[in-house]
């Protein structure tokens, strides 16, 4: 857990939602290219929750609503909780659009002649239906998504979003009191309509949209539907992209450094990538991602300040070195610190993160302070020509650097970074782990939107996923809840992270060993085609090396395939190395 008081806004407990439900009415098109089409209509100008939006018709849960769920028909799936929301979500479509799932007496749908000559929209609407012999007509009704409004709004709603077919022989009728002008659009014209500023949508519904312009037809929703939830639960956090404020679900980028950041949802930061100056992620905590984005780089490395002024301040990872971008980026990180760096640490000695580390401490030492040692592990003798790195002094496994304020300073301060061994991506690799936030800063180990790449023979794919139990341990018995790679964002519930991690990783393992044994004779190239099919061509001359990490894994697991996988080895042993890369 972060200490308190280290986080960078004012505690503001967000609005506890309020439960309600929303109705998604789907018909097929009856011409034209588009497979079917949803139902949205206009809100009142003057309501006080996204006023003149298009939504889909929903509401509030009313107490009768779990009161008369004996007047439904449903499935065996719909308990008593599904039942009532599905009420209220067919009660609050007949009020707002004159739309009623229900049978009548005699079994049959009721049509909208029906509602008009025997129901009052604006009064209860469960006595109406005892008197009258209906009932409700919820089998075709789904949970799609759930969606619960963003912790900066004031007013917020907790709101599962159903599914159903729009009932034959009814027409959408708006109250004009809540909602206005209905309109029947396929989901990819709704969204380009949004697009051209002609259509207003939020968030939640724009977002749904988007998934539901993956189907070609009404049944091919139901049939997902049936098989569970097709939307996860989301409950988005609000964050700035370059000054534009923008919005994320969990399973995206920015999600997980919006919670670390703004943890009761605060929209106040920015997560465009810039290199111009350090991002604050905590009160001791910033990143200074610097200009060398690329293929492999993604948006640059991350150099990470930890510290405060009363401490001084630690670099993890201070970049490349060799050109005026490199030399601003330092300048920066001396700027953000007041210079006053008091240890450099490397997690291991790629060129995109070790080599400026000496410059670092050349440009300290002349602004007056102390020579901070450089920390690390020094290479392998086996690292490529680009990546030789000898530290002042070697960190092992379990060693600690600190930061702390004098013994007579009120309060004392204490930041202490603990050296986890993570060989694999090479074998010099190092996470750090912060230990009284219990934060991890997970170099190239573990990177953000992307894999790392293995590269023999200073890399081990063996190696590589005892690191990943070692860190996965590590996590679980420390409480880390947030990672910090070396590129990208900041990433949460590292056990998941590092569970998929290790899946995709046995995933294409089993590719390579498909690829070697109907090719036991082949080449790297011919694995790689078979292997590395879904990845786009490009990228081969990278993937090749994790390939060959793979094949020498396989080796050790097959030792009756060992001799042609050491054939082909031997064959590329020759291949050009790759590029500069994490």
């Amino acid at each position: 857990m972060i200490r308190p008081g280290l986080h960078l806004y004012p505690a503001a407990e967000p609005s506890p939602p309020r439960p309600a439900v929303t109705l998604m009415l789907l018909r097929e098109a009856a011409h034209g290219p588009h497979g079917f089409e949803i139902l949205l209509s206009r809100r009142s100008h003057t309501a006080r929750f996204v006023p003149g939006a298009y939504v889909f018709p929903g509401g509030a849960i009313d107490p009768q609503d779990h009161t008369c769920t004996h007047l439904a028909d449903r499935r065996a799936d719909q308990d008593a909780q599904a039942t009532a929301l599905a009420i209220a979500a067919v009660r609050e479509s007949l009020e707002e659009l004159g739309i009623l799932l229900a049978r009548r007496a005699d079994g049959q749908p009721v049509r909208s002649a029906d509602i008009q000559s025997h129901l009052n929209r604006q009064q209860p609407l469960a006595p109406q239906m005892q008197a009258l012999g209906w009932r409700f007509a919820l089998e075709h009704i789904y949970r799609f998504g759930h969606w619960i409004t963003d912790r900066d709004y004031p007013r917020r709603f907790d709101v599962p979003f159903l599914l159903a077919p729009m009932p034959t022989h009814q027409q959408a009728q708006a109250d004009n009191i809540e909602q206005f002008d209905p309109l029947w659009l396929s989901p990819a014209h709704a969204l380009e309509r949004h697009r051209d500023g002609a259509l207003p949508l939020v968030y939640p519904t724009v977002r749904t949209l988007e998934k539901l312009a993956e189907f070609a037809s009404v049944q091919a929703v139901l049939h997902a539907c049936r098989h569970g939830t097709v939307m996860p639960t989301s409950s988005p956090r609000a964050a700035y992209v370059h000054g534009r404020e923008a919005r994320f679900m969990e399973h995206e980028a920015p999600f997980a450094e919006l919670e670390l950041v703004c943890p009761q949802g605060q929209l106040q930061h920015d997560v465009g990538w810039q290199h111009e100056k350090p991002v604050p992620l905590l009160k001791h905590l910033h990143r200074l991602t610097a200009p060398n984005a690329g293929v492999m780089t993604g948006p640059g490395t991350n150099t990470y300040l930890i510290g405060q002024p009363e401490t001084g301040f630690i670099a993890i990872d201070p970049g490349s070195w060799g050109t005026d971008a490199d030399a601003q980026h330092l300048q920066r990180l001396m700027q953000a610190t007041g210079g006053d760096i008091r240890h450099i640490l490397c997690t291991h000695s790629h060129p995109d993160h070790s080599p400026a580390a000496a410059p670092l401490q050349a440009l300290v030492e002349a602004a007056g302070y102390a020579r901070p040692p450089i920390w690390g592990m020094p290479s392998a003798a086996n690292a490529r020509a680009d990546s030789h790195f000898q530290p002042d002094r070697t960190l092992h496994h379990g060693d600690c650097v600190g930061l702390h304020t004098a013994d007579d300073h009120p309060g004392p301060i204490h930041h202490t970074l603990q050296a986890i061994h993570t060989p694999g991506h090479v074998s010099n690799h190092l996470c750090f782990l912060l230990q009284e936030d219990a934060l991890l800063f997970c170099g190239d180990h573990i990177l953000g939107g992307t894999t790392t790449v293995i590269l023999p023979p200073d890399g081990n794919m063996n190696d590589y996923l005892q690191s990943l139990d070692r860190l996965q341990t590590l996590c679980a018995t420390h409480g880390v809840q947030y990672l910090l790679p070396a590129h990208g964002h900041v990433l949460h519930q590292p056990g998941q992270v590092i569970q998929q991690l290790r899946a995709h990783r046995l995933r294409r393992e089993e590719k390579v060993w498909q690829a070697i044994r109907q090719q036991p004779n082949g080449s790297l190239h011919d694995w790689l085609a078979h292997a590395y099919a879904d990845t786009p061509e490009k990228m081969w001359p990278v993937a090749r090396f994790s390939l060959q990490a793979h094949a020498e894994r396989l080796a050790l697991l097959h030792p009756e395939f060992a001799p042609p996988i050491h054939a082909a080895l031997q064959a590329a042993s020759q291949a050009s190395d790759t590029p500069a890369a994490h």
